[in-house]
């Protein structure tokens, strides 16, 4: 799986492909702004709100307004490209739907840092759990909130519990 600040030209392929057909079967056209925001989303690697992705593009494109960041990324959701994401602060972020596995979240409380990870014997562990109590699961998400390793090696901020 590629990792965060790596697009591969495989993924990249393969949402503008998914785009394309979504696009079609929706009636819509292909634009030149589409494309800019979707390469800047996929180059991103990492779980962005609207608006950090909007700061990204109008570095290079100051023509893209954040309307548009953010009709681009509802119908990217709509086309399978990208995923809704809601941790802590509440607000929408978004991660690639494409060139993806399955993976659960450690988020840092202080600093925001989402970092991405897998492992068999928890996914083994849940479906057990779920197979012994009758339960079919459709999907799910596993997040875990607390401080980074960089985070827990500085002083709690004023007022921050430590």
């Amino acid at each position: 799986m590629p990792t965060r600040g790596e697009a591969s030209p495989t993924r990249l392929r393969e949402a503008q492909a998914r785009l394309r057909a979504h696009l079609q079967q929706c009636g819509l056209r292909a634009t030149r702004q589409r494309e800019v925001v979707l390469a800047a989303f996929l180059e991103s690697g990492a779980h962005l709100s609207v608006e950090e992705l909007h700061d990204r593009v109008r570095k290079a494109h100051p023509s893209i307004g954040a309307a548009t960041v953010y009709r681009c990324m509802n119908l990217f959701v709509q086309a399978g490209i990208a995923k809704e994401r809601r941790f802590h602060e509440g607000r929408t972020r978004y991660e690639p739907g494409v060139g993806t596995g399955h993976h659960d979240h450690l988020v840092c409380l202080r600093c925001g840092d989402i970092q991405e990870f897998e492992d068999a014997t928890i996914e083994r562990i849940q479906a057990e759990i779920a197979g012994g109590l009758g339960f079919a699961v459709t999907y799910h998400r596993l997040e875990l909130y607390g401080l980074c390793a960089r985070c827990r090696t500085v002083a709690p901020a004023a007022g921050e519990a430590p």
